[in-house]
């Protein structure tokens, strides 16, 4: 895990100890369109039916609290998307990727909180299994699960091999 952590949190044209300027597969795999499109966005799908699944639950606590995910997941969706937007377009986004790595800008941490918006990521995909509610989800939702699900493990996959090959 090391290696894509480090390779997250090198801006491109930087270099990693002992190592030459990024190539343009590494440019790629640091760009906000593609850490959006492969992590954000997938992220942003589970939160959601994570949401609506606890807002179909009809209990009171689980409908208030399905509702703030939802409201969460949009606005991490809005923010995901508004980046990928901007860096296609040229452009460097004023605002992190997600509503907890923007409160964490506050006070200079963004990287932190952005960790915490992820372990709370993984936490509502071991809810959604652990839990059965993945059985309550629609055909569609089961789609937009597996396509999140697809998209977020294969890059991962891709990002490794290739740090991989490369240091061979």
């Amino acid at each position: 895990m090391g290696s894509q952590t480090s390779l997250l949190l090198i801006m491109p044209g930087e270099t990693f100890p002992g190592e030459r300027r990024y190539d343009t597969i590494q440019r790629f795999f640091i760009r906000p369109f593609f850490l959006s499109l492969t992590i954000g966005i997938p992220f942003c799908i589970f939160k959601l039916l994570f949401g609506l699944t606890a807002y179909r639950t009809g209990v009171y606590w689980l409908v208030m609290f399905g509702g703030i995910v939802i409201v969460w997941a949009c606005l991490d969706l809005l923010m995901n998307t508004g980046r990928s937007i901007l860096d296609l377009a040229g452009h460097h986004a004023p605002f992190e990727y997600c509503t907890i790595a923007q409160i964490g800008r506050l006070i200079h941490r963004p990287l932190v909180f952005l960790a915490v918006d992820t372990l709370l990521s993984f936490i509502i995909i071991c809810l959604m299994l652990w839990s059965g509610w993945i059985t309550s989800l629609t055909q569609n939702e089961l789609y937009l699960w597996y396509g999140a699900t697809t998209l977020n493990l294969i890059s991962l996959s891709l990002v490794s091999l290739y740090n991989e090959i490369r240091k061979g």
